[in-house]
């Protein structure tokens, strides 16, 4: 599904391999963090205003790019950019007027250095040394691996990206304390007799660069749409009542999944309306203690001390009913007089008048549907009755 451009084979300056639908996945398998252009068919703007493009490399890495000389490019278009030293080739990823909006929410300004010019579309010869300077990424990958093993540093690789002209490599790794790699970018220029740039991630980060499948069976969010990442604790959990299992609440990138944040609002302003689980329901027969909670029914499961096996369920309401009157001095005789019993759904019957509805009317003895006629007799007596008796010639 994915292309060569994703770090994951095919080819995406032409037609990418596996889908065969020209980058167009469905799964966004060929366009990581791809933006939906929701003023697509709008009138454009002034054509006298600079025009932006927003261009897509290697993996998630996609900058912003200034057409000051208003080439025709759309959206799957392969254009050669500036870089720092030298030019670039990659994907355009969204043109148009959704462009500005994209600039302003990564607080980039149209006038910053960062924002170069666009040069051309790809011609064939650029393309040819795009894809031979991708070519060398897999390679130069382990060697880098390998010399990071040799000089012991805690650190690791877990990409690399050539640009199109191969004048400069970038590495990018994971540490979890500073890491003094002067040593390593001599050894790499020497190696790769290029400019070696070192560009450290987090873990969420390489997950989002490396791509997979998550436990939900979808390619995972932070590869296709998620592009901000926020702060994710046990506390998302605990209070969707979750178990606190760190194999089932850590994605690929060995963190709690970022999913945990989805739902978490709904679920917080739902328990508000829920009372304190650690306010005790005093009655006549004893203390009762809660149990669990079910948020979606509106439900509390209480116990006694001296039954802890026999849950009792009450609506939230009833519990507070309770604790109310233990607030004024009362108690009840006993919960189950509060508890909540569940109806059974009645399934609506019907009656088979006619027999239609029946599965069984074709099967038949003798495979025959219709049913079996008389044999007429033959002879001057067919028409008289059978009483029963042989017949015979009149006396």
């Amino acid at each position: 599904m994915a292309c060569k451009n994703c770090g994951t084979g095919g080819g995406c300056g032409t037609t990418p391999a596996g889908c065969k639908s020209n980058g167009n996945c469905g799964t966004s398998g060929c366009n990581k963090l791809e933006v939906f252009d929701w003023l697509a068919g709008m009138q454009r703007g002034s054509m006298d205003e600079p025009q932006f493009i927003e261009v897509r490399f290697k993996n998630t890495r996609k900058e912003f790019f200034r057409n000051s000389d208003n080439i025709e490019v759309g959206v799957g278009d392969t254009v050669a950019v500036e870089a720092v030293t030298g030019f670039d080739v990659g994907v355009v990823s969204l043109t148009g007027d959704l462009v500005p909006f994209q600039m302003r929410k990564y607080k980039i300004k149209p006038d910053s250095k960062e924002v170069r010019k666009v040069y051309r579309k790809a011609t064939e010869e650029d393309i040819e040394m795009w894809r031979d300077a991708q070519s060398y990424e897999r390679e130069t990958l382990v060697k880098t691996r390998k010399i990071v093993r040799d000089l012991k540093l805690k650190m690791k690789l877990s990409d690399v990206e050539y640009q199109a002209d191969k004048n400069r490599a970038t590495f990018f790794y994971i540490a979890e304390e500073r890491v003094d790699f002067r040593q390593l970018i001599k050894v790499l220029a020497d190696q790769f007799r290029t400019r070696v740039d070192m560009r450290q991630i987090g873990a969420r980060q390489e997950a989002g660069r490396v791509g997979g499948i998550g436990s939900c069976g979808r390619e995972l969010c932070c590869s296709t749409w998620l592009t901000d990442f926020r702060t994710v604790s046990t506390s998302a959990a605990r209070y969707q009542q979750l178990s606190i299992n760190p194999m089932k609440l850590a994605g690929q990138c060995g963190k709690l999944k970022c999913c945990l944040n989805y739902e978490l609002d709904s679920y917080v302003d739902a328990i508000q309306e829920f009372p304190s689980p650690k306010i005790k329901l005093k009655t006549k027969k004893g203390v009762a203690f809660h149990m669990k909670s079910d948020i979606f029914k509106g439900m509390m499961w209480y116990a006694y001390a001296s039954a802890p096996n026999e849950f009792i369920p009450m609506k939230i309401d009833r519990v507070k009913e309770v604790m109310a009157m233990n607030e004024k001095g009362k108690e009840v005789e006993d919960l189950k007089g509060f508890s909540y019993t569940e109806v059974a759904e009645i399934e609506p019957s019907f009656e088979n008048a006619v027999g239609e509805d029946d599965l069984t009317r074709f099967d038949r003895k003798g495979g025959n549907n219709r049913p079996k006629k008389k044999k007429k007799r033959k002879g001057p007596n067919r028409n008289r009755p059978n009483s029963g008796k042989p017949l015979g010639p009149k006396k």
